[in-house]
């Protein structure tokens, strides 16, 4: 199974990218995860929705058919490690590999947004996507430790 972040944004400060890098690199094998992080829409005097879609478009072209989509998105379902460590349980079981999609400073393009499977909340408040990102990471990381009873996540 193969779980990708696809986000607009591709410069993290150093240390959001060590962050990320780090979490990447403790995953198995057969926990295969990657990020495609892509160019944001330069704004200059363009409206909000022709952003939006334009990023939508991008993240179209880089997210591969059949993949269960996951929407990230303040009004998406609430889930605790736990939860999430289930649901990428169940996840596996359906036998599509996973994207996440984090988008841009204007959030995601609705209609784009009718495309998810499913859309969760990564917490209560606004996060930036730098920690957004790193976020995302370690919770993916948790779920397979609790999925594997790997010390990591101590309850």
């Amino acid at each position: 199974m193969k779980f990708t972040v696809v986000t607009i944004g591709h410069r993290l400060p150093d240390w959001a990218n060590e962050a990320c890098e780090d979490y990447l690199k403790r995953f198995p094998p057969d926990w295969k995860v990657e990020v495609k992080a892509l160019k944001a829409e330069p704004r200059e005097g363009k409206p909000v929705a022709v952003i939006m879609q334009a990023e939508a478009a991008r993240m179209e072209a880089a997210i591969e058919r059949g993949t269960r989509r996951v929407i990230l998105d303040e009004r998406g379902t609430r889930l605790t490690s736990v939860q999430l460590a289930e649901r990428t349980e169940a996840w596996q079981h359906d036998g599509r590999d996973v994207v996440f999609i984090i988008g841009g400073a204007d959030g995601i393009d609705p209609a784009f947004k009718k495309t998810a499977d499913e859309a969760i909340r990564l917490s209560d408040m606004t996060l930036p996507h730098a920690l957004a990102r790193v976020f995302l990471l370690e919770q993916v990381y948790r779920a397979w430790s609790l999925l594997h009873n790997h010390p990591y996540h101590r309850a």
